[in-house]
């Protein structure tokens, strides 16, 4: 618990040193004071363990440059590390390509995301361009574009709320999606 909650203080830019020198007490009286501890609570019982196993791992990968066709720790396009993430943590395969994953899972409201749930954006002037993964408090994490790295987005930011297209929860349970369970 205290890695997931360092890395998410990290997500947010609360924090700058190695989890394992911080000391907790210091961790936890910084979520007190950020008024934090309650969200990260709410999250942690919201989340499910595979969703939270997810988000913590999709963090792990935060600074790994962009690379078109990427699929590994050298190097993810946005769709590449969408998968990687969903295979490496949870076993399931999702298609290599953002608009296939949109029609591999299934079409949730924006106000019912919940972390894990992938968030799809119009950036190539063609719907479903784009993915990256929900981590919560309208926040995704994604690998953006050539030159730039993995990283945390704010999804009420104008540029993303402008190319917003859906978003989508993976069901592994549903017959109609292409993903499916090593």
């Amino acid at each position: 618990m205290h890695r997931f909650l360092f890395i998410l203080l990290m997500s947010f830019g609360l924090a700058h040193a190695n989890p394992a020198s911080a000391p907790p007490d210091e961790l936890e009286g910084l979520l007190a004071e950020r008024g934090l501890v309650a969200q990260f609570t709410q999250m942690s019982k919201s989340v499910g363990n595979q969703a939270s196993d997810l988000v913590v791992n999709a963090m792990g990968y935060l600074g790994v440059p962009y690379k078109r066709g990427g699929i590994g720790s050298t190097g993810f396009d946005c769709s590449g590390f969408v998968r990687a993430m969903y295979e490496n943590t949870l076993g399931l395969v999702l298609p290599h390509n953002a608009k296939a994953q949109a029609a591999a899972t299934e079409k949730i409201d924006r106000n019912d995301l919940q972390p894990g749930d992938l968030v799809f954006y119009n950036t190539l002037r063609k719907a479903f361009s784009h993915v990256g993964i929900y981590i919560g408090e309208g926040k995704f994490i994604h690998s953006p574009r050539s030159g730039g790295e993995v990283r945390i987005e704010n999804m009420n930011d104008a540029y993303w709320v402008k190319r917003f297209n859906g978003a989508r929860r993976v069901n592994p349970a549903t017959d109609a999606a292409e993903a499916k369970l090593r």
